[in-house]
């Protein structure tokens, strides 16, 4: 046997499988990066078009961002006439995103125009063929859920935490605006909350959609909240602890939302601009320049205007026993005689007259005397009529006990 001529016959062999083995690799790398991911959006195939992403700007109008555009022998305002009824470009906003399909020639012909006014809507305008529009409005699904815990900062961390928008705080903060001093809240306070939460196309998380009962531990009782209509057939819903008793106070627990207070009623206290004891016949809370202050019940406005100690004032006449005046304002938005409902809007937190900072001094009169408002026990809203408690009962016996459920799993788990 001819040994070399059968070592040269087998490197060529090896050769020629690497040299294959490489050839297929790089083929299959080829193919795969030839490859591209289908990618469907508003009822088309981007892949098709040359796709342009962006937001309404300062400035921008529906006939200034088409203009920029080859619009072939259509017009601007031809497209305005066609679309109006089904889609007004007055109304488009900024910061609102849009998308551009356009052809992937060198023309880059606009074929279709979509502007999204909110996450569950779009409108669309084709021009592929001739002028079309149409909105789309996509379908929207909604989980219950139930959570248990122990606050852990502030009600809104406490909330992301357990994976729930921080924002659904508010909401709850509202349900018990009077009858929980949120700013009384300690760490390791527990909590269970069941609500609702929307999801675009079955997917797409979008926020808390609706309270369904729950409770807060608050100075040792659990002080619970179930939703109930007194009248059958009527929206109007109130929240009502587990016995029936309303959770509506006649006054909100503090003319502001999740502040701290700085100081106290006093009968001797010393004034830090005056630089003087004397009496302080009000509660002052701290809050960031221009917070809303809302009036904490129902009244008249039994004046407005400005002075030297108070700076710019509001004071309320609620009944024949009780007032409440706001002061130190940086601006009254309520007007003398004005009727004003509980919660609303009347002047924003300044630091007029003789304050250090930003702050509003919250005082309280009984029967034409200024008292604490902090150590007051105040009057409560109507109470549940005895014809619908059994019907209340009924409503609320599953829902605390999914409540209660929850908590004793997750608690036994601590």
């Amino acid at each position: 046997m001819n040994y070399k001529k059968y070592g040269l016959k087998k490197t060529y062999i090896i050769i020629l499988l690497i040299f294959s083995l490489f050839s297929c690799n790089k083929s299959e790398k080829k193919k795969a990066v030839l490859k591209e991911p289908v990618v469907v959006a508003f009822g088309f195939k981007l892949n098709n078009f040359d796709v342009v992403h962006d937001t309404i700007h300062d400035g921008d109008t529906f006939g200034s961002i088409l203009e920029k555009q080859n619009l072939g022998n259509l017009k601007v305002h031809e497209i305005v006439e066609k679309v109006k009824d089904t889609f007004d470009v007055r109304l488009m906003r900024i910061d609102k995103p849009y998308t551009l399909l356009r052809s992937k020639d060198k023309s880059k012909k606009i074929l279709a125009f979509i502007y999204q006014p909110d996450r569950l809507s779009y409108y669309v305008i084709d021009f592929k063929d001739s002028i079309k529009v149409y909105k789309h409005i996509e379908p929207v699904t909604y989980r219950r859920r139930t959570i248990a815990g122990k606050l852990d900062g502030s009600l809104s961390e406490s909330l992301v935490k357990k994976g729930v928008d921080g924002s659904f705080a508010v909401s709850i903060s509202k349900v018990y605006a009077w009858s929980i001093d949120f700013f009384k809240l300690q760490k390791g306070d527990k909590f269970a909350v069941t609500f609702t939460e929307r999801y675009i196309n079955d997917s797409i998380y979008d926020g808390v959609d609706s309270l369904k009962c729950c409770f807060f531990e608050y100075k040792g009782k659990l002080i619970y909240a179930f939703p109930f209509s007194q009248e059958v057939n009527s929206n109007k819903t109130e929240f009502f602890d587990e016995q029936g008793k309303t959770l509506k106070n006649f006054f909100l627990k503090a003319p502001l939302k999740f502040v701290n207070i700085t100081s106290h009623y006093s009968k001797n206290r010393f004034h830090p601009v005056q630089q003087v004891w004397k009496a302080h016949k009000g509660t002052d809370y701290a809050a960031p320049f221009g917070t809303p202050i809302m009036t904490t019940a129902s009244g008249v406005v039994e004046q407005t205007g400005f002075t030297a100690g108070n700076g710019n004032f509001v004071k309320v006449k609620h009944n024949g026993t009780y007032s409440t005046q706001y002061l130190h304002m940086s601006k009254i938005i309520a007007r003398r005689g004005q009727r004003v409902n509980q919660g609303d809007i009347i002047g924003k937190v300044g630091s007029t007259g003789l304050a250090t900072g930003p702050h509003v001094c919250y005082r309280f009169w009984k029967n034409g005397v200024q008292v604490d408002a902090l150590k007051l026990n105040l009057p409560n809203s109507e109470p549940m009529g005895g014809k619908n408690l059994p019907r209340f009962i009924e409503q609320m016996t599953p829902l605390k006990t999914e409540l209660d459920r929850a908590a004793a799993l997750e608690f036994k788990r601590k």
